[in-house]
Formats: C-alpha cells, sequence, structure tokens
C-alpha cells in the first residue's frame, strides 16, 4: 500500500478486516497486530494459523518488528498482558519531561498528550479543568499558567508516574457499576472481581454537568449518572448480567417506579434493554464513583 494518499488507511483497514485475524486469537489496528493466548501451545498454533493466512494474501512481516512469547508487551501505547494495562513507561517520560506552555495552542496540545491516559487517571476531568479553561475562546492567545493550571498538570504527572494500571476485562467474569453524582459532575468506575471476589478497576469515566442538568433534583441526577455510566459502558455491559452498586436507594427501584415524572420514565425505559441487578452500599464504599463526580466548576 503506498503511502501518501488519501484512501490508503481505510482502504488497509477493510482489507485487515476481511482476513477475519479474529480467528487466530489476534486484535489488530491497520499494521499492528496483537496476538493474545492463554497457553503456549495455543500461542503457537494462532501465530502457525496467523502468518499462513497473511502468507495466503501476499502479505508479509517484517522479522526485525516481531515479538513473540512476552508475558507483557507495548500494544498501541500500553504495556498489556498478565491481566492488566498500564502506561509505556518512555511515553510517561515525555509527559514529565513538557515544558510549561506559553501559547493557547501549546496548552491544546498538552491536553491532548495527557489525555491519551485519561483511563487511568480518577477525576481525570476534574484534574484538568484549569488546563481545559485556557483553551476557551475568551482566554488570550499568550496564556496566564497560574498556581492552579501547575497544581493540575503536576498532579496528573505524580499519577502517571506511579504506574497506575487496570485490570484488562475478563468476560466469563461478571462487571460491576458504580455511579455517583455531585451538584457539579457524575462519574463511574467500570469494575471486576478477582479470584479472591476483591473488585479491581477496568475503566473510569467522568465529565461535568451540563447548565440544565445542575438544576436536576438530586435523584434525576443520581439516575443520570446511572443511565450515562452504562451508556459509556455499553460495549463491555450489554448481552450479559451485571451488578450496579449505588449509595442512593432510590435507583434500587428505578425500574419498578410508577411516577410522573417524565425524564426519569424514559431513562428507565432506556435501561430496560439491560440486564443488571442493583445493589445497595454504603456511600464510604463507593469513593471511586463518588470523587469521579465532585468535578469543578
Amino acid at each position: 500500500m503506498p503511502f501518501g494518499m488519501s484512501t490508503a488507511p481505510s482502504t488497509f483497514a477493510r482489507m485487515m478486516k476481511m482476513l477475519d485475524l479474529d480467528r487466530f486469537k489476534s486484535v489488530h489496528f491497520f499494521d499492528d497486530v496483537l496476538v493474545a493466548t492463554e497457553d503456549w501451545c495455543e500461542h503457537l498454533e494462532a501465530l502457525d494459523g496467523l502468518l499462513t493466512e497473511l502468507g495466503k494474501h501476499g502479505l508479509t512481516v517484517r522479522p526485525s518488528k516481531v515479538e513473540a512469547g512476552f508475558d507483557s508487551i507495548e500494544f498501541l501505547g500500553h504495556i498489556v498482558g498478565e491481566g492488566s494495562m498500564r502506561p509505556v513507561p518512555s511515553k510517561v517520560s515525555k509527559i514529565l519531561n513538557v515544558s510549561v506552555p506559553t501559547t493557547k495552542k501549546q496548552v491544546r496540545s498538552l491536553v491532548g498528550l495527557i489525555s491519551f491516559y485519561r483511563r487511568y487517571v480518577p477525576s481525570f476531568a476534574s484534574i484538568v479543568s484549569p488546563l481545559v479553561e485556557l483553551t476557551k475562546k475568551n482566554q488570550p492567545n499568550k496564556v496566564r499558567w497560574s498556581k492552579e493550571c501547575q497544581m493540575a498538570f503536576d498532579r496528573v504527572k505524580e499519577i502517571l508516574s506511579s504506574e497506575p494500571l487496570v485490570r484488562l476485562p475478563d468476560f466469563s467474569r461478571p462487571f460491576t457499576v458504580r455511579s455517583d453524582a455531585s451538584s457539579t459532575g457524575i462519574g463511574a468506575a467500570l469494575m471486576q472481581p478477582d479470584d479472591d471476589d476483591v473488585l479491581h478497576p477496568v475503566l473510569y469515566a467522568s465529565r461535568k454537568l451540563l447548565e440544565r442538568e445542575t438544576r436536576y433534583s438530586t435523584v434525576e441526577r443520581e439516575c443520570l449518572a446511572l443511565v450515562w455510566a452504562v451508556d459509556k459502558f455499553h460495549r463491555y455491559l450489554f448481552g450479559s448480567h451485571f451488578f450496579v452498586e449505588t449509595d442512593h436507594r432510590p435507583l434500587m427501584y428505578l425500574r419498578q417506579s410508577k411516577t410522573a415524572n417524565g425524564r426519569l420514565l424514559r431513562w428507565a425505559l432506556s435501561l430496560q434493554e439491560y440486564s443488571f441487578t442493583v445493589v445497595p452500599i454504603p456511600g464510604v464504599r463507593n469513593f471511586e464513583a463518588d470523587v469521579l463526580s465532585r468535578l469543578t466548576k
């Protein structure tokens, strides 16, 4: 495939999809292919099938770029393996050594750079809020880097330098969703139990409330947080039974409610396609979603 052609990426991606490489325990992104198996014999069998299939269609693999037989490996900017995923140290190092931006364009680039690893940073939207404010239209092109901005940047660097990790999803185990709402934002955490039934994070998510949403009642904000979380994690939850842990007891009766509140009824209907059980928990146990929801104004 020649470089420089505007249609080259989409054409190549379409060709790779037609090969149906998923048959060989693999995932691919353009010309990056990852094979993941449970044991060595299965791994060799999958590699043999993959390479044979590529050869049938005239595709070759450059040996210098092949890494085989590792417990964990770098793939698309992440270290993946042994049931978890974490940032690539060399890329984190680049973030740690970034100079303080002086223009709005540089701030946008910085936010884009650190956003790549936002899945590892609980309450990411809250932390980077001072930086995002600098990119708004009413802000001057030459930014005023405040103490709050420096604290936000330092906090992101602190979290990333502590080698955070999230668990890779295991679709043989049930998922648990924790959601929460504050007066300014909503947050959620997707979790799964390990062999000892201890829940570990798979994904974090959060966002600010829109202006109209800040006027919602408490039960409406809590319901919004749940509906938004389930929609955000749709690809993990749809088609299987999962648990919703919440410290807001009215959510336990949402699907049986006969309220005249049209907004709550619409949200209740949107959840009908999912199979889940609501489990009440004390607020102190819902700290992940609670922290994520408390976004700065």
